[in-house]
């Protein structure tokens, strides 16, 4: 009897500008019969902002850690203009 566990990234989204939502399956196999699944979703954006009085940080959000395919799909989705714009959303929210 062989268990063996999966990671699968069925859906990537663009979703607004800059939201990049993904979707990732874990996938339990009985000799290699799936028995179980289950879906997590997060979303990555381009930068985490934050301001201390009138100084804004925005720290480029680190994707080293997701699939090849999320990297690239962000990566192509995150270009300077959509970069630049997120900083403006972000300080025109204030405190986030």
């Amino acid at each position: 009897m062989a268990i063996t566990k999966t990671i699968e990234v069925p859906k990537i989204e663009i979703v607004g500008t800059w939201n990049v939502q993904v979707a990732t399956d874990t996938v339990i196999l009985e000799n290699d019969v799936e028995i179980s699944r289950s879906r997590h979703r997060h979303v990555l954006q381009p930068f985490s902002s934050s301001v201390d009085g009138d100084t804004w940080t925005h720290t480029a959000t680190d994707i080293t850690g997701e699939d090849a395919s999320v990297q690239a799909i962000a990566n192509a989705a995150w270009t300077d203009a959509v970069k630049e714009a997120y900083k403006t959303w972000a300080e025109n929210q204030g405190v986030l």
